[in-house]
């Protein structure tokens, strides 16, 4: 059987709680010229390859929302996070769909 995520959270809905004020953790888990391109502002970034020896900078009572451009790696991170005792919610459609719900001024 397949590891099931506990939580999901589509891009339109953090846009959403982003806007209304709400102070979300968000880990970006893309690689380096990924992030250089673009990145949801206040998010911390660590690339899934290096998650396993940096997991420990991220705070266990803290619930976090993993993205990453589609929303396989960021699943995959969940994964691992969640293992380790971490609160985790997958951001399904990643930054290919944040860009495209993102309200711009």
């Amino acid at each position: 059987m397949a590891f099931q995520i506990p939580k999901a959270v589509t891009p339109q809905e953090v846009a959403e709680q982003i806007q209304k004020g709400k102070s979300l953790n968000v880990l970006d888990v893309r690689e380096l010229a990924e992030w250089v391109e673009g990145h949801v502002e206040g998010a911390k970034h660590i690339p899934l390859g290096q998650l396993i020896e940096r997991h420990k900078e991220l705070d266990r009572g803290q619930e976090f929302i993993i993205m990453c451009r589609s929303g396989n790696r960021s699943g995959l991170a969940c994964e691992l996070l969640y293992e380790k005792g971490y609160k985790v919610v997958n951001m399904t459609g990643g930054l290919t769909v944040w860009n495209s719900v993102l309200v711009r001024d």
